[in-house]
């Protein structure tokens, strides 16, 4: 079920992200595919490593615990004799319970009431991780189809609408499940999705503003906006100095000869 909440609240928020920011339909429908097959990975990623080390820490445990049996035999056998005394077995019962099982299999009763580490519930890193990321592409999955099913105008409605109540159901069936308030764990799993939707839309859309902003000031700005007018400019000064120079080199000359002519 966490898996598929995950998928569920991470692509619909990626895709609603995406649609705010003004992106056509198919690149919203390749950024959901994208974080399907992301998240998917991550998650499966995560868990075989997460498991994987689970694993190592117990496979260190049971040689440790193969260790102590070799050397003090008989503080393991009190150590396991204790164990059953505290879960209500009186001395010589708790006594004869742990001769027995140690000589059936003395590692394997250590290991199961000691350490807590059985053979059905040992660690395994590739189930886990296929485990979790089959769930998160379930989970991401559903947004996903509404997304290629509904035109663009009505994505944001309506993907974040059907997520929110995808996300109510499994909650609810895990509630349901596990004899919790259904209502509760319904409204809350509701109100941490639409506050998460409505955090990426608002990224999505400030960033989809931004960016259209900067497109229309990089046009104004180009080198062909502003070529003609230094060009006009350019013209102009030429101009200019065609008809001032005539003009300059009559008075030099008419200078000239009144200081000659003052001079003489």
């Amino acid at each position: 079920m966490l898996g598929a909440n995950d998928g569920i609240l991470s692509t619909a928020s990626l895709v609603l992200g995406v649609a705010a920011a003004h992106a056509t339909h198919s690149n919203v429908m390749v950024a959901g595919v994208a974080g399907l097959v992301a998240g998917a990975m991550s998650m499966a990623a995560g868990e075989y490593v997460s498991v994987h080390s689970q694993a190592d820490t117990e496979r260190a445990d049971l040689e440790l615990e193969r260790a102590e049996l070799k050397t003090d035999d008989e503080g393991e056998h009190k150590g396991l004799m204790a164990i059953y005394v505290a879960r209500g077995l009186d001395s010589r019962l708790a006594k004869q319970v742990a001769e027995q099982l140690m000589a059936h299999d003395a590692l394997g009763a250590h290991a199961q009431d000691e350490l807590g580490i059985s053979a059905a519930f040992s660690a395994r890193p590739i189930q886990a991780a296929l485990a979790s990321a089959g769930s998160f592409a379930v989970g991401a999955a559903l947004p996903l189809v509404i997304t290629g099913m509904v035109p663009q105008a009505g994505l944001i409605p309506f993907v974040s609408g059907t997520s929110l109540l995808f996300l109510a159901l499994l909650r609810g069936l895990a509630a349901r499940a596990g004899g919790a308030s259904v209502t509760v764990g319904a409204l809350r799993v509701t109100f941490w999705g639409a506050l998460a939707m409505a955090v990426t839309a608002g990224v999505g859309a400030l960033f989809g503003t931004r960016s259209a902003a900067t497109a229309a000031f990089s046009a104004n700005s180009a080198p062909g906006a502003t070529e003609h007018p230094a060009r006009h400019s350019t013209g102009l000064r030429n101009s200019s100095t065609r008809r001032i120079g005539p003009a300059l080199a009559v008075i030099h000359g008419e200078g000239a000869k009144r200081c000659f002519g003052q001079s003489v």
